[in-house]
């Protein structure tokens, strides 16, 4: 039966997505003080991010698989139930290890909680307008969860303190734990058949050394052994975990939802606009920190028109949805997000914030917010309620891994140019990782433009 209050329900679903992305970007303009504090190396900081990505994103398909065995609602509450114990233990850490070992169980949390979200959505709200509200709210979180980290993370940082940053968890983990069994109906479990252990072994494996080469990419460079490793590890082991989905009773990746041309194309979009985006959000900190003295609280404030103009794009996305098409809507905000990323690669060094930075922002914002509830629209429409969770954590892993991948190429970027020296080097590495992220838009636009625009869909 269907519960009386759906605002109560969205608004824990969406609470619980907000306090996931969150943790992606809250604590990047906070590691400078992490790090005076708990006595990390100047290397080392790097993984007080990067751990939590690692987890975060190897877990997932696991995290979704364990959602259909014992209800997505159930798999919600204990996955935010764990973060918010997790948050509490990294606001008290009293050095590195503490700390990171808390961030690893944040992301593992959150790869148990995450795939359920937008799964909750599909069988809690029915298809149609009812569901395409939803979404908007939902996409409108999801796409500016990274800012809102940003601007979050520099007034805790610069009023209170970095361990506040964590601590702001407890109340919305507390308020989601409340919600969720009053709001949210329970789905089906899903026990038939034989459990996926060769699937969760060789895909959890397989998406955790991918994830792994690529930070280490990030901070070494394409030549690294490691790296190098991960990959072939990569290959192998995903290369293992295809053949065992195509053969398995109940596989832990539901690979009919890629006969629908219109859903992989939306999938790769996914794992593109993140790849992109990722990158501006880090290096547009980097440069308002480094470049033009930015305090930690200016700095996120700075992103605030950027997350004004997202979520009114996003509420909006609905209604063009339904006049558009679902295509349309998403080839016009990217083509926007896109003007906006080209303009960032034009950034002069020095150039003052409003001249350089404020205009392009609100380009990417109001882009995005037009861009996201659309691409979700395509994957879930037509997705049965047993394949709902697969379609969430698919959805969710590639928005990590396309992350993750974007963000180490972008870095890669940066060095080379800073390497070569020269008169405003930062800056101009800078400037050519921005540019590298407008080339994934690029090709999200492209995949984009090869689909026929369907009637509503």
């Amino acid at each position: 039966m269907r519960r009386q209050r759906p605002l109560f329900a969205l608004s824990a679903i969406v609470g619980a997505q907000l306090m996931l992305l969150l943790d992606v970007t809250v604590v990047n303009v906070a590691i400078p003080g992490i790090g005076d504090d708990l006595g990390f190396s100047t290397t080392g900081r790097s993984w007080v991010v990067n751990v939590y990505i690692l987890a975060f994103g190897g877990l997932l398909l696991l995290g979704s698989r364990i959602g259909d065995l014992v209800g997505r609602r159930t798999a919600l509450m204990a996955g935010v139930a764990a973060f918010t114990v997790a948050s509490v233990a990294g606001g008290l850490a009293t050095g590195p290890a503490t700390l990171l070992a808390a961030r690893l169980l944040q992301g593992a949390s959150a790869a148990l909680a995450a795939p359920s979200t937008l799964a909750l959505i599909a069988t809690n709200f029915r298809e149609g307008g009812e569901r395409q509200r939803a979404l908007s709210v939902f996409s409108a979180v999801s796409g500016a969860g990274s800012s809102i980290g940003l601007i979050l993370g520099g007034a805790l940082t610069e009023w209170a303190s970095w361990r506040w940053i964590f601590f702001i968890n407890i109340p919305i983990g507390a308020a989601i734990l409340l919600l969720a069994p009053r709001h949210i109906t329970e789905t089906d479990r899903h026990r038939g058949g034989r459990f996926d252990i060769s699937g969760t072994i060789t895909g959890t494996l397989g998406i955790s050394s991918l994830v792994y080469a690529f930070i280490r990419v990030a901070e070494q460079g394409w030549g690294d052994g490691q790296a190098i490793g991960g990959f072939v590890a990569a290959v192998l082991l995903l290369a293992a975990f295809l053949v065992n989905e195509t053969r398995v009773e109940r596989p832990l990746v539901v690979l009919r939802l890629f006969a629908d041309r219109s859903r992989v194309i939306a999938y790769s979009c996914w794992f593109l606009l993140p790849a992109g985006m990722f990158g501006i959000f880090y290096f547009v900190t980097q440069y308002m920190e480094t470049v033009s003295g930015f305090s930690p609280l200016r700095t996120g404030a700075a992103f605030l028109p950027m997350t004004l103009l997202l979520f009114a794009a996003a509420r909006t996305a609905p209604r063009a949805v339904a006049r558009f098409g679902a295509k349309r809507t998403a080839v016009c905000g990217l083509l926007v997000g896109l003007a906006g990323m080209l303009w960032l690669a034009t950034l002069d060094p020095g150039q003052a914030y409003v001249s350089g930075l404020a205009g392009p922002l609100v380009l990417v914002g109001l882009g995005l917010g037009f861009v996201t509830m659309p691409l979700t629209t395509m994957i879930l429409s037509g997705v049965e309620p047993r394949d709902a969770g697969s379609a969430s954590g698919l959805l969710q892993t590639f928005q990590q891994i396309g992350g993750t991948l974007g963000l180490s190429v972008q870095v890669t970027v940066f060095g080379t140019v800073v390497r070569h020296g020269g008169p405003d080097a930062f800056a101009h590495g800078v400037i050519a990782a921005l540019g590298t992220a407008a080339g994934f838009a690029v090709l999200a636009c492209v995949l984009l433009s090869t689909l026929r625009a369907r009637s509503r869909a």
